[in-house]
């Protein structure tokens, strides 16, 4: 079992953040944030973390349920979240609260305003985004759980893969598989493309039947405690023609350049040039069309973001993904994905699945 996370430490980093920000407290609307921060899981609620407990706002619902998952918070039942909200900075004498600006809704601030009149409110500094960026014991743990259940739910899942068998009806296996291996759930919508659909980066699985001769892109993941996997493997249907085996080489070694460039204290824009580098001068730059990768945790797509416009830094235990691809418009894509926890001594690549190119079918 996954270690019990350090929820305090978690709220100790955050109220350093408090500290600098100008704020007397910070409002959490995140589901994800305070679940980190508290470990509460229900599907509502807030979070207001000041100098003292942090105090844990639910309706009726979740009274039990946050009692026992949050044993470091203040519980609090409220009938009208926003006047909860309001009677709780009132009680801890706060005048000026942060909050999320990417979840706070033009409607809930103005609710909140017209509750709390005395309060100034101020969006939280950006670098708040960036919390839950490196990841603990337990965290490493849930996302290597997760991993294991998706991998063998692919492994099992194969043997399904053949000509004239529907997109849709792999990623329904895929993902029963996922699920009867002990998923809480995919992570995302599974993404199966075969054909000209896998030069979709984020095609959805339809009727099309695959083919002999198709590049299939399978992009999943699985959830367990909360935490997310993320992989893609590209296979080749049937047969790989020289066509197919120069393209997969290709995105490939982008894959690998990028992954040799993955240590502690080097720009996230970096790790995408290594890989851009390769695609570019190979001709095919303007086909690959997003970012090379991005951190996974509660949520499949968190800070860091792997991209040329990043200004994050790597440290040591974030966990990331590494995903260059080529998108041929009528004939095919590739990309070639994993999940990496940055170490002192540079990537060490969590996922499973041999990222050798594959023929199947």
């Amino acid at each position: 079992m996954p270690d019990k996370p350090s929820t305090a430490h978690r709220v100790s980093r955050l109220r350093a953040l408090l500290r600098r920000s100008g704020a007397e407290a910070f409002l959490i609307l995140d589901l994800k944030n305070i679940r980190y921060l508290t470990g509460f899981s229900g599907s509502d609620g807030a979070l207001l973390v000041g100098a003292g407990k942090p105090v844990l706002l639910v309706d009726g619902r979740y009274t039990t349920q946050a009692a026992k998952e949050a044993p470091g918070a203040r519980v609090v039942l409220y009938g009208d979240k926003a006047t909860g909200i309001a009677d709780a900075l009132s009680a801890g004498g706060y005048g000026k609260a942060g909050f999320e600006p990417s979840v706070m809704t033009v409607d809930f601030l103005g609710a909140l305003k017209r509750k709390a009149k005395k309060v100034r409110w101020m969006p939280l500094p950006a670098e708040s985004g960036s919390i839950r960026a490196v990841k603990d014991s337990s965290e490493i743990a849930h996302i290597r759980k997760a991993i294991r259940i998706a991998t063998g739910a692919l492994q099992s899942t194969l043997a399904a893969i053949r000509p004239g068998v529907c997109e849709l009806d792999v990623a329904v296996e895929l993902e029963y598989a996922m699920r009867k291996k002990g998923a809480e759930g995919p992570s995302f919508d599974t993404i199966i493309a075969s054909g000209p659909n896998s030069a979709l980066p984020h095609a959805r699985p339809g009727r099309r039947k695959i083919r002999a001769g198709d590049f299939l892109v399978v992009d999943y993941g699985a959830v367990s405690g909360g935490y997310h996997s993320d992989e893609t493997c590209t296979f080749v249907i049937g047969r790989a023609g020289k066509r197919h085996e120069k393209l997969y080489a290709l995105v490939k070694e982008a894959h690998d350049r990028a992954l040799a460039a993955v240590r502690p204290g080097v720009l996230c824009r970096d790790v995408d040039a290594a890989a851009r580098t390769v695609i570019d001068q190979a001709g095919y730059g303007p086909l690959f069309s997003h970012g090379t990768g991005h951190g996974l945790g509660l949520d499949v797509h968190e800070a860091p973001r792997l991209s040329a416009l990043s200004e994050a830094v790597l440290e040591e235990g974030m966990v990331i993904t590494i995903e260059p691809g080529i998108y041929l418009p009528g004939f095919g894509g590739i990309r070639v994905e994993d999940a990496i926890l940055v170490t002192r001594a540079g990537a060490h690549v969590l996922t499973e699945f041999s990222k050798k190119l594959q023929v199947i079918g």
